[in-house]
């Protein structure tokens, strides 16, 4: 199930009237579970309120010991950091969020980051397993398959949070492509401060 359809299953078993009642932000902030995580950098973050609330994002789910899709879709990472330059950390953030949380600590996902040169604004992420399961279903993944059963390992899911613009592409896709589908979902203009995402 893509994310927009996950998206939008969760808005239909709300009732008409709670529809009715639910602000745009209490909406927004219903849809994504606001569980506790840490950075590679050893940061304690909360998923909503520090790493999605009122951004543009590119999010991965991987893990450190992966040999196949894992390390092909992280350098797709590093090719759109570098189309994006200086963009990443400010208009738009990099999520790789590991599903392998009792091995991949943040210790082990700041010597990856490393290797693969991410600069500020790419966050590695690990959290209880528990967390990072409810994040998995949040994107419509079923956490109860293993890793090599879940396709959710090929797709990264990409948003511009305050507009509810949300969608995935296959993790074989093009760094440029990936670049010009996160500018089409954020047109120029489409919000104040709203991200230029053109490639450098």
């Amino acid at each position: 199930m893509t994310v927009r359809a996950l998206l939008q299953r969760a808005a239909a078993q709300l009732s008409p009237a709670e529809k009715r009642q639910l602000t745009a932000a209490e909406r927004r902030r219903r849809r994504f579970a606001n569980v506790p995580l840490q950075t590679h950098e050893g940061v304690a973050v909360r998923f909503y309120d520090d790493l999605l609330k009122d951004k543009t994002v590119l999010i991965q789910f991987m893990y450190t010991n992966c040999t196949e899709q894992c390390p092909l879709t992280t350098m797709k990472l590093v090719e759109v950091q570098r189309l994006l330059g200086n963009q990443v950390g400010g208009n738009v953030h990099i999520y790789s969020i590991t599903v392998d949380p009792q091995r991949d600590t943040a210790a082990v996902l700041r010597g990856h980051a490393l290797m693969h040169g991410a600069k500020a604004g790419w966050l590695f992420l690990t959290g209880q397993p528990g967390d990072i399961r409810q994040l998995r279903a949040n994107f419509g993944d079923d956490p109860a398959l293993t890793f090599g059963e879940s396709n959710h390992l090929n797709l990264i899911a990409y948003g511009v949070e305050p507009l509810e613009r949300w969608g995935s592409f296959p993790a074989w896709t093009e760094p440029a492509t990936m670049v010009r589908l996160l500018t089409a979902i954020e047109p120029r203009g489409a919000r104040a401060g709203a991200a230029d995402v053109s490639p450098r």
